[in-house]
């Protein structure tokens, strides 16, 4: 399905889909100085505005909506240029169906072996990135 790649080789989300590393999400249960409260996902985040790596520490609420596997497993998120096209690129596992956590953003998730995947697209007009 995927090439084999060596030691050496860029993965080919960057090398070859142009993908652009955003942050990694790590699961936490432990309360972080500086949280801020996302009451639609009733998901704490912090860290990711001062992070020089792209780190950031969530921690859900025991009656979250979110996906089980990512409130488990860490996730790492791309910047991706056209979601709609990269969800139809490959025939990936869709855990999280597109939707807006924020003005000017779009994300969804994935799943590769196991492994939560995110997905995000900015408004470069209304998001403030460009």
């Amino acid at each position: 399905m995927y090439k084999i790649r060596k030691e050496n080789e860029p993965p080919l989300a960057t090398f070859e889909w142009g993908w652009r590393y955003h942050h990694i999400g790590i699961p936490t249960s432990e309360p972080i100085e500086g949280e801020i409260y996302l009451p639609q996902f009733r998901l704490y985040v912090s860290g990711f505005d001062s992070s020089p790596f792209g780190v950031e520490w969530m921690r859900y609420e025991a009656d979250s909506p979110v996906n089980e596997l990512i409130k488990m497993v860490p996730h790492i998120a791309f910047e991706v240029d056209d979601l709609d096209m990269e969800l139809t690129r490959k025939k990936f596992n869709i855990i999280t169906t597109p939707n807006s956590p924020g003005e000017g953003i779009r994300v969804a998730m994935i799943e590769h072996n196991g492994a939560p995947v995110e997905l995000i697209e900015f408004n470069k007009k209304t998001s403030g990135s460009g």
